[in-house]
């Protein structure tokens, strides 16, 4: 077995981590587990640290644990948060479940028969028929208010906005994660609770309940919250969260999101969010510090992340797109482009409708009668005969060439390019 605790170090995804917990690693293989909130039915990257934290313990030899919290994720966490959520009724977690565990299988091996195989778990299954008298005997009894109360998550909101405030349900939220810890370490071995450093309070108190109820030693590790180097939120853009699930987010705009982060960012992302090596990324970091415009340590760090989460073929078809608005492209590439991808490498761009009818004229016609991408045919001219435009990635070689349905792209659109960086689609009514 690998050391798994010098390898989070060197990452920099350690925070806290309790006493004796690199000699239990070391002194054994261990099972442990990463709760996942299953309030969504895709994961998105601001789950990818805890999930590279099973990732990395499987590799250093170690069983990693997934539990979906069916049963908390009806309560809400308190954690980092200044408001109660909603609550989710059964079968749309049951969704969202099948929904995570197909994600987490691109990360983890849960199919071979490998004694370190991971295993996924709904903490539902175990509390649903678990009455609140046998909560209150086996589990309260154990842990004190007082205790409870001191823990920073609780604090913030107790002494926050009265007309707030925590419910009861939340408050016991911890017991139900310690009691979650409990199950585990007596089902299946567990020894060690991981998760983002606003955890540390809700997994103490599950070692501090196996402590008192069965006299055992369990441990606790914790990564840092990530940030941007400018403060900013990880993961957060004006659309919302990057989601893992193409449905939801483009495996282009998923690309464009790791290309696009600063140059600080991008090597301390390749520690967080890869598998490479420490030399890899030594050598990589040193030779973008010699030619940083190339921005080389970026478009490793996309490709890496981008393949893992959609493949090679995905990667590839972003780096195709990529090259429509960055770099050279031909009307093939526009082709090949699904019209969800499309519309996401031009949002924002002007769009102008147009009918079969307005097809049938020459680009003069089509570009500044039929639509405004040009204020005067005499301009059109002028630019066409200067070699100045692009109909789907194709320089019009004459003012009278003709535009017809058959340039549509998925059905639907064309794109108009004037001069480099201008862009216009022709939309379908």
């Amino acid at each position: 077995m690998s050391n798994f605790v010098k390898e989070l170090t060197w990452r920099g995804m350690v925070h806290n981590i309790m006493p004796g917990t690199e000699e239990q690693l070391q002194k054994e293989q261990t099972s442990a587990y990463v709760g996942i909130d299953p309030t969504a039915d895709s994961l998105h990257i601001g789950h990818l640290v805890s999930i590279m934290m099973l990732r990395h313990l499987q590799a250093c030899g170690h069983k990693p644990i997934a539990l979906v919290g069916g049963a908390t994720g009806m309560i809400g966490d308190p954690s980092m948060k200044s408001t109660e959520r909603n609550l989710l009724d059964e079968a749309t977690l049951r969704h969202n479940q099948n929904a995570i565990k197909e994600q987490l299988s691109h990360f983890l091996d849960f199919d071979s028969d490998a004694p370190n195989a991971a295993i996924l778990v709904n903490n539902y299954d175990w509390m649903k028929d678990y009455t609140f008298l046998h909560f209150i005997r086996d589990v309260g009894k154990h842990i004190t208010v007082n205790y409870m109360m001191s823990k920073e998550s609780v604090k913030k909101r107790i002494t926050g906005d009265e007309r707030e405030g925590m419910s009861f349900t939340e408050f016991t939220y911890q017991l139900v994660q310690g009691y979650d810890y409990l199950h585990l370490y007596n089902n299946y071995g567990c020894k060690l609770q991981m998760g983002g450093s606003d955890q540390w309070g809700n997994i103490t108190t599950g070692t501090e309940l196996i402590r008192r109820k069965e006299s055992g030693e369990a441990f606790a590790l914790t990564c840092p919250l990530i940030t941007k180097a400018d403060g900013g939120k990880f993961g957060k853009t004006e659309q919302g969260n990057i989601w893992l699930d193409p449905k939801y987010t483009t495996p282009y705009a998923f690309y464009q999101f790791w290309l696009n982060v600063s140059d600080e960012d991008a090597e301390r992302y390749l520690k967080i969010f890869t598998m490479l090596s420490k030399e890899v990324i030594e050598n990589e970091a040193s030779k973008h510090r010699e030619a940083p415009h190339l921005r080389e340590l970026q478009k490793l760090l996309a490709k890496e992340v981008t393949t893992m989460v959609h493949g090679d073929v995905e990667y590839n078809k972003a780096v195709k797109a990529s090259s429509i608005l960055f770099g050279q492209s031909t009307s093939q590439t526009l082709r090949e482009l699904d019209e969800r991808t499309f519309l996401t490498i031009f949002e924002g761009v002007p769009q102008y409708e147009v009918t079969k009818e307005d097809l049938n004229c020459n680009i003069t016609e089509v570009l500044a009668v039929k639509s405004s991408v040009f204020p005067s045919k005499g301009e059109c001219r002028k630019m066409v005969t200067a070699g100045g435009v692009s109909i789907n990635k194709t320089k019009v070689e004459s003012p009278e060439e003709l535009i017809s349905s058959e340039d549509l792209l998925n059905n639907k659109y064309i794109l108009i390019q004037k001069g480099k960086k201008n862009y216009y689609i022709l939309k379908l009514k």
